[in-house]
């Protein structure tokens, strides 16, 4: 089968991502793999859906730096494909890469997620799920039993009292944001540079308040869910803790957290159960939980890193494991020829 992978930029694309290990999977199962961006659609006068599509000229690489070095060098070349040449579109872009640079871009991936399933293709995550989830608001419809105690306003006056509420301390951070930008510990509502940190943080639009976890100084544990339930392999859970460097709030591998291997409990396990039925009803297929304690501070369901840090940590590679989940959907898809809506689908 071809799989289309829509990133924000394949020059921006890096070793580490979650996507090029998906794409040197899909190449390994003998699949042929393409990289799509926000300007490569083409919908045509006769209706016709098209991408201007990144591809590889019969060279198959399998190591991450390769298959970069081709995307982006000589051995890659630009073919324009209708969409019914591809059996699946795998949305990897991050919305809040584009918001402020390329507003236009934000909802292309949504938007024509859509056509394209309208058209035969499988879209994961469901278009119309991701939709629902292009900031933290999303959030707000889990339980509430799972989620930290929240305040969403542009209101200095609102944060100050939030504050004054938790003496434990509180996060501070964009409603639309992602990958620890603009996330501040604030420890007391008289803090002398909290009127700065709201205006940096607030830069964006909403602001999201949550009370302080203290389990979080020992980092978060990242847990990967595939079709609504935890990915795991002969009893290796893909979970790993990322445990923030010194002095820092934030986890995130890409701004110094160091990955560690995670113990997945019965507690955990229960947490994403309470998770699913509505990871199930908006058609997530593969989503990353960032937990902390008995609390999920994130649902990743754009871009979940993490399956190089899983890799060298417990020796199983889970792209392999999302790959074959890829391809029964698709035979499941040409046996009730396109009956099943995308939404169903995808977490089937």
């Amino acid at each position: 089968m071809r799989i289309a992978f829509f990133v924000n930029s394949v020059e921006g694309e890096a070793p580490y991502y979650t996507t090029t290990w998906l794409a040197l999977a899909a190449l390994a199962r003998g699949h042929e793999v393409c990289y799509v961006t926000p300007g490569d659609f083409v919908l045509r006068p006769d209706d016709s859906l098209l991408i201007r599509a990144t591809t590889l000229k019969g060279t198959k690489p399998k190591k991450p730096e390769t298959l970069l070095t081709a995307l982006k060098g000589e051995q890659a070349k630009i073919s324009t494909l209708d969409l019914h040449e591809v059996q699946v579109l795998f949305l990897q872009n991050d919305p809040s890469e584009d918001a402020d640079t390329r507003p236009w871009a934000v909802y292309v991936g949504t938007n024509f997620g859509r056509l394209a399933a309208a058209r035969g293709v499988l879209v994961v995550n469901d278009p119309d799920g991701l939709s629902l989830a292009q900031n933290k608001l999303y959030f707000q419809e889990f339980p509430e039993i799972i989620r930290p105690t929240s305040l969403i306003s542009r209101s200095i006056e609102e944060i100050r009292s939030f504050i004054e509420d938790h003496p434990g301390g509180a996060i501070l951070k964009p409603l639309q944001g992602s990958g620890g930008k603009n996330v501040f510990k604030i420890n007391s509502k008289d803090e002398a540079n909290l009127n700065q940190i709201f205006e940096v943080a607030s830069g964006g639009g909403y602001l999201i308040a949550q009370n302080y976890i203290p389990d979080a100084v020992a980092g978060d544990i990242r847990l990967f869910l595939l079709n609504g339930r935890p990915l795991e392999r002969d009893g290796v859970y893909a979970a790993f803790r990322r445990v923030p460097a010194e002095g820092d709030v934030r986890s995130n591998m890409h701004v110094s957290g160091t990955p560690e291997a995670a113990t997945v409990t019965p507690e955990i396990l229960e947490i994403a159960e309470r998770l699913r039925p509505k990871l199930i009803e908006d058609g997530m297929f593969l989503v990353g939980l960032d937990i902390v304690g008995d609390k999920v501070l994130e649902a990743n369901v754009f871009t979940p890193g993490g399956l190089p840090e899983i890799a060298a940590l417990h020796g199983v590679d889970f792209s392999e494991d999302i790959m074959i989940a890829l391809e029964n959907k698709v035979r499941i898809q040409e046996l009730y020829r396109g009956a099943i809506p995308n939404r169903t689908l995808a977490v089937l």
